[in-house]
C-alpha cells in the first residue's frame, strides 16, 4: 500500500473516532430525524393509494426503494451543508448505511417480483447482503479505499491478458445492477403494457420472455465493456457455442426452440385440456424447455417442447371444447328395445354436465353372445372436469332405472358340451364279441 494514501486513510479515521468521542451534537442527530422524517412523509404521499406488492413501495411504505433513495439523497445533502460547520458523525454512517439498504432492497423486490418462489434468488439475495454491509462497514471506518487498493495489485493471468481483483469484482456488481435493472424493465413492461394489449396468456408469455431475454443480454453487453472486456473476443465463444449446439446441446436447442415456436404458434395455450401419449391434463405452465401437465388425479408430467412439435398431441380445447363420450351397456334379449332407448337417453338428460345440443342417444350396436348391446352417446363442454364422474353419474342412473323397469342384465353365459371319450366306447361295444 502507498505510504502516503495509508497515512491519509487512518487520519481520517483518527478523525472520525474522535468525531464520535465528542458526542453527537444536536444538529447532527435533528438533521438526520428530519431527513428521516421528511423521506417518510413523501413516501406517504406518493404511496398511500397504492395497490398490491410493488418495487418502489413493497408490501408496506418502508420496505421498498424509494425509502432508503429518498432518505439517501436528503441525508447526502444535509451532510455536505451541515458538514461544513460542524462535525456530522451521524450523518457520515448514515450515507453508507442507507447506500446498502437501497442495493439490498432493490436487489430483494425485483426478485420477489420477478421469482416469486425461488430460493436460488432468495440466496443470491441473502450473499448480496452480506457483501453490501460489509462495504458498508469498510466505507465508516475508512478502509475501503485502502481495500480496494489491495485488490488492485492481485492479478489474474488469461492467456496474455491481465485482469485484477478489483476488476472482476466491478465487473460483477455492474453486470448483476445491470441484469436486475432489465428485470425489473421487463417485468414492469409485462405487468403494465402486456397485462392490458395481449389477452391471450400463452403470447403474453413469450412476448414477456423475448424482452427479458433481449434486456439481458444487451445490460450483459454494455456491462462488460464498461469493465473493459473486449467484446470482439465473445465472436470466439460464439462459434464454440454454435459448435456445442451442434452436437452435445443438439436435444437442448430443439427443445428451446420448441417452447419459443409453441408460445409464438399458440397451438398450445396454458389452460387447454391435452392428451400426450395416454396423459391427460391440463396445460399448466409452458417454459422454454418443457410444459408442465397436470392431470385431475394431481400428477404432473413434464414434457420435452420437442416432443410436442414432432409428435401427434391431442388438444382437447382448441378449437371447440365439447367431446364426445360413450357407456355400452348390454341387457337381456327379451327386453323392449324402445323402453331400453328411452331410459338410456332420460339417464343421460337428467346429467347437468350432458349437453342438450347435440341431444344424447341410444343406439343398438350389435348382437352379444349373452344380450343385446346398446352404446349410449354423449357430448359434455367441460371436459377439464373429468369424464369418469360423469359416466359414473349416468350408469347408477341407468341402473336404477333399469332395476326399476324389471331390465335385466344379463350376467356372462356358456354352454358346455360333453362329449365321451371315443376309446370308452370302443371297449364297451368290443366286450361281447370277447366273452362268445
Amino acid at each position: 500500500m502507498n505510504p502516503r494514501i495509508a497515512e491519509e486513510n487512518f487520519d481520517e479515521l483518527g478523525q472520525f473516532i474522535r468525531d464520535l468521542d465528542q458526542g453527537t451534537s444536536p444538529w447532527d442527530a435533528g438533521t438526520l430525524v428530519a431527513c428521516l422524517l421528511v423521506a417518510y412523509g413523501i413516501t406517504w404521499l406518493i404511496g398511500r393509494k397504492r395497490l398490491g406488492d410493488s418495487v418502489w413501495f413493497g408490501r408496506g411504505l418502508l420496505d421498498g426503494v424509494l425509502f432508503p433513495l429518498l432518505a439517501l439523497g436528503l441525508t447526502y445533502a444535509a451532510r455536505l451543508a451541515v458538514g461544513t460547520i460542524q462535525p456530522v458523525p451521524l450523518l457520515r454512517i448514515a450515507v453508507p448505511v442507507l447506500v446498502s439498504l437501497a442495493g439490498i432492497r432493490l436487489l430483494a423486490r425485483v426478485f420477489t417480483v420477478v421469482f416469486p418462489n425461488s430460493s436460488a434468488a432468495r440466496m443470491v439475495e441473502r450473499l448480496f447482503s452480506w457483501v453490501a454491509w460489509i462495504a458498508a462497514a469498510l466505507w465508516i471506518v475508512g478502509l475501503l479505499t485502502p481495500v480496494m487498493a489491495e485488490m488492485e495489485k492481485i492479478r489474474f493471468a488469461f492467456g496474455k491478458s491481465h485482469i485484477t481483483l478489483l476488476a472482476i469484482v466491478q465487473g460483477t456488481m455492474s453486470a448483476a445492477l445491470v441484469m436486475v435493472l432489465a428485470l425489473w424493465i421487463s417485468a414492469v413492461v409485462e405487468r403494465r403494457v402486456l397485462l392490458h394489449t395481449v389477452d391471450d396468456l400463452s403470447l403474453r408469455k413469450v412476448a414477456a420472455n423475448t424482452i427479458r431475454a433481449t434486456l439481458l443480454l444487451v445490460g450483459l453487453l454494455f456491462a462488460l465493456s464498461a469493465v473493459g472486456v473486449d467484446l470482439t473476443a465473445l465472436s470466439v465463444l460464439g462459434g464454440a457455442l454454435g459448435v456445442g449446439l451442434g452436437f452435445g446441446l443438439q436435444k437442448l436447442a430443439a427443445n428451446y426452440v420448441s417452447g419459443f415456436v409453441i408460445l409464438a404458434e399458440r397451438s398450445l395455450r396454458i389452460g387447454d385440456t391435452v392428451r400426450v401419449d395416454g396423459f391427460e391434463g391440463t396445460v399448466m405452465d409452458i417454459k422454454t424447455r418443457y410444459t408442465l401437465i397436470r392431470s385431475l388425479t394431481g400428477r404432473e408430467s413434464i414434457v420435452p417442447n420437442e416432443k410436442l412439435i414432432a409428435e401427434r398431441i391431442e388438444n382437447l380445447s382448441l378449437a371447440d371444447p365439447r367431446i364426445l363420450l360413450t357407456c355400452d351397456i348390454a341387457v337381456g334379449y327379451e327386453s323392449d328395445t324402445e323402453q331400453v332407448q328411452q331410459i338410456l337417453v332420460d339417464a343421460a338428460l337428467a346429467s347437468e354436465r350432458v349437453l342438450k345440443d347435440p341431444a344424447p342417444s341410444a343406439r343398438l350396436a350389435r348382437f352379444g353372445a349373452d344380450g343385446l348391446e346398446f352404446s349410449l352417446l354423449f357430448w359434455i363442454a367441460d371436459p377439464a372436469n373429468g369424464q369418469l364422474n360423469v359416466r359414473s353419474e349416468i350408469n347408477l342412473r341407468i341402473l336404477a332405472a333399469f332395476r326399476s323397469a324389471g331390465i335385466d342384465i344379463p350376467y356372462p353365459q356358456r354352454v358346455v358340451h360333453l362329449r365321451p371319450d371315443p376309446s370308452a366306447s370302443l371297449v364297451i361295444s368290443s366286450s361281447p364279441a370277447a366273452t362268445d
